[in-house]
């Protein structure tokens, strides 16, 4: 099955229902390859984050109760964003979940601790179909700015699996 290059949706049945942000993507990569994207604190820091926020550091207990965290940094201004969470599902290399709330950002409303789950399957000729899902976002806590800050950074990492073949 040929999915296009990004299926993005922000669903909500109603104003007062918390939306969820799902992306599939498909790349020419194995599991394997995706998984070391995600679990791997320096390959997560090549690529994640969105072009005009990147990261800059990465950290990551990668077991689940884990804690991982990530700061972002403005290449415009020098200003760092932070992001954080626990690990709660590692199953290598179908589906990773994790906890993520940004730490000290309130100017969309109180951060909300969320939950992001993304799932791992081959599919023909060594392709690999993900599945990201981010559930538990507030209505008022900005769920575009969370669709454009993923969609980069799977755009991002899309340009590191080329790079990155092995």
């Amino acid at each position: 099955m040929h999915y296009p290059r990004h299926d993005i949706r922000i669903v909500a049945e109603s104003p007062a229902v918390e939306p969820i942000l799902h992306i599939r993507r498909s790349f020419d990569a194995p599991p394997a390859l995706l998984w070391r994207a995600w679990s791997q604190p320096d390959s997560l820091v090549a690529w994640m984050g969105s072009a005009v926020w990147p990261a800059f550091s990465v950290s990551s207990d990668f077991r689940v109760g884990g804690a991982w965290r990530t700061g972002l940094k403005s290449p415009e201004t020098g200003e760092e964003l932070w992001q954080g969470g626990r690990y709660v599902e590692i199953v290598e290399p179908e589906r990773l979940a994790f906890t993520f709330k940004w730490e000290g950002c309130d100017e969309d409303g109180p951060a909300a601790e969320t939950l992001v789950t993304i799932e791992f399957s081959e599919t023909d000729a060594g392709r690999t179909t993900m599945d990201f899902t981010h559930a538990g976002l507030k209505p008022d806590n900005n769920p575009d700015g969370h669709r454009h800050g993923w969609t980069s950074a799977v755009d991002r990492l899309a340009a590191w699996l080329v790079d990155n073949p092995d």
